[in-house]
């Protein structure tokens, strides 16, 4: 509803109609415009906290974070916990340069929270050209998966005096280090992480991008039964950063970051993946979920961009049973709040995991999210 807005409000983007009649895209993401008969779209999303690790912290886990509040286990931690390890793999793996952070500081609920290490993510890096880098796994030039088994022998004596000493602490550190070294000589795991096993179309659908080939190493991921796979756009949410992987956080060059670099990149690549897990009937049994942890102001800035909305922001779901085609919620004229009911982080992590099989039984018994509305309406 926004293009009825005055310039101040809608910028100097136009819109294009999509599939279904009567709801219009910005013209930056024509790709997206053409498959929305792919996927919902939630348009009520809210949150609690306006700046990027507090919000982040609500996206990832429901909850807030801060000094004495106990730091709950983010949605993949959650499945990590329930789900296990499957074929070598690691059940909660993060594709992204590093973990999720501002300049000032981290995302704190990216992973186990106050369960512990051991349920965060399995960082995996993914540049351009579909370069894998597993930072766990820095090996000294030379060391072969056999001269790592050999090593582990070693290891196994050496643990098993430690384990007399720090029984429990060498519990959660043995998980990842099964993994670690599972990855390295697990054929199928192997496999899994080869981007070059994909054909020379694949990945130029996907954008000579690092998200455009972390997405597709995500549905190679999915192909190999990892339970729950987060793709981050970024390390660094800023838009300009020490780590320059140019973030979403566009207070400044607004209306030259979203048509020169952002929207292509988003629309092709994620555009890719709805196209090819669709064609390979993935969609049927996987979620997929393309969401920020808020949105932007409606209102233009002083500098021409946007800054911090956590008031009213948009989602695409699909897969799993997800309807495609349909509209959940509305703002009202100038997209600054919802006129119906918000859609709250709780609901969203209710509804993803209800859909990989963590009810609210399941979820009692995990002592994890006892409140949140189903969003019943995307099924």
């Amino acid at each position: 509803r926004i293009p009825a807005s005055t310039l101040d409000f809608r910028g100097p983007f136009g819109t294009i109609p999509t599939t279904i009649p009567g709801v219009r895209f910005s013209e930056l993401i024509p790709k997206l415009a053409a498959r929305t008969d792919k996927y919902a779209l939630i348009r009520s999303n809210i949150t609690h906290d306006g700046g990027h690790p507090g919000a982040g912290t609500y996206g990832y886990t429901g909850s807030r974070e801060g000094r004495g509040v106990t730091l709950q286990p983010s949605w993949g931690s959650i499945v990590s916990r329930h789900h296990g390890a499957t074929a070598g793999l690691p059940p909660y793996v993060m594709l992204s340069r590093g973990i999720p952070r501002d300049v000032a500081k981290f995302v704190d609920g990216y992973g186990g929270g106050d369960w512990g290490k051991g349920y965060d993510p399995f960082l995996i890096q993914c540049d351009g050209v579909g370069k894998v880098d597993i930072p766990a796994l820095k090996l000294v030039d030379g060391i072969t998966p056999d001269r790592i088994a050999h090593r582990r022998l070693l290891q196994d004596q050496l643990d098993k005096i430690k384990r007399k000493v720090t029984a429990n602490s060498f519990e959660l550190w043995d998980k990842k280090s099964k993994q670690a070294f599972t990855l390295l000589t697990n054929k199928k795991a192997v496999e899994s992480l080869d981007l070059t096993r994909e054909t020379v179309k694949t990945r130029e659908d996907y954008g000579q991008t690092s998200f455009g080939q972390s997405l597709l190493l995500a549905r190679r991921l999915v192909e190999a039964e990892v339970p729950f796979v987060n793709v981050s756009w970024s390390e660094y949410v800023e838009a300009y950063s020490p780590n320059t992987d140019f973030g979403w956080d566009t207070h400044v060059n607004n209306f030259d970051l979203l048509p020169n670099r952002h929207c292509p990149i988003l629309d092709r690549a994620l555009s890719a993946l709805l196209d090819d897990m669709d064609a390979r009937g993935l969609l049927d049994s996987t979620l997929v979920v393309c969401m920020g942890e808020f949105g932007r102001t409606p209102r233009i800035n002083k500098r021409a961009s946007r800054d911090h909305w956590a008031q009213n922001y948009f989602s695409i779901w699909a897969g799993a049973g997800v309807k495609p085609g349909r509209v959940i919620g509305a703002s009202d004229a100038k997209a600054e709040k919802p006129v119906t009911r918000p859609i709250e982080p709780t609901g969203v992590g209710v509804t993803m995991l209800d859909c990989l099989g963590i009810d609210s039984i399941e979820r009692a018994k995990l002592n994890v999210l006892s409140e949140g509305e189903f969003i019943h309406e995307l099924f």
